[in-house]
């Protein structure tokens, strides 16, 4: 099981033009295999038109999938997914729009037009890594809000949210080989008043 990845901050996308054909690449942070497929329904509603809508994504711990749409078996799916593989990026969907200009490209001109795109979009990435975490929910009397605040900013614990109720609860990430530093900071600063619970294990960059 993977305990970090590297993936995509923000969508991106690059426009290029070979041979009259237009090949739009857009490249999509996803969450899951379900996601991917509905962000994918959404492309080829807005690109009703075109000839192709080639697609490959990758899903952190889940599966991988490339698509030819129609193109020559080996021509565009395969091509994207290995630039994915090569960059070892995850939870990352990359969908090429193509609209046929009358000029056939032949096979390595496919291949080439398709990953060219691709490339070109992952060039605009923000590329982030992604580490497993553990989520704990750290509930405190208000009076020790502005102390943990201060020991989180000090430290590599990242304040997701804060709830604001009959005590403060601030949700945090922590990196699994400081989780035992971290609930004993919280219990010191704290006076062990501190009430802690791990949420869940879950991503965060």
């Amino acid at each position: 099981m993977l305990e970090k990845y590297l993936t995509i901050k923000d969508s991106v996308s690059e426009e290029l033009v070979e041979k009259k054909s237009k090949f739009i690449a857009q490249v999509f942070n996803v969450e899951s295999e379900e996601e991917a497929f509905t962000v994918l329904e959404i492309v080829k509603k807005e690109n009703r038109d075109a000839r192709h809508n080639v697609f490959s994504y990758r899903i952190a711990n889940g599966p991988e999938r490339a698509s030819d749409d129609g193109e020559p078996s080996g021509t565009a799916g395969v091509p994207i997914l290995d630039i994915l593989r090569g960059m070892k990026l995850q939870n990352v969907l990359v969908v090429v729009t193509r609209y046929f200009g009358g000029i056939l490209l032949g096979t390595g001109g496919l291949v080439k037009a398709y990953t060219d795109s691709t490339k070109e979009a992952l060039k605009k990435a923000n590329i982030i890594e992604m580490i497993l975490q553990r989520k704990y929910e750290v509930e405190v009397p208000y009076s020790y809000n502005d102390k943990i605040v201060y020991l989180c900013k000090n430290n590599d614990y990242k304040i997701l949210e804060t709830k604001y109720e009959e005590n403060a609860k601030l949700y945090i990430a922590v990196k699994n080989e400081m989780a035992l530093k971290f609930e004993n900071d919280i219990l010191e600063a704290t006076n062990r008043e501190a009430k802690i619970s791990i949420v869940e294990n879950a991503f965060y960059a």
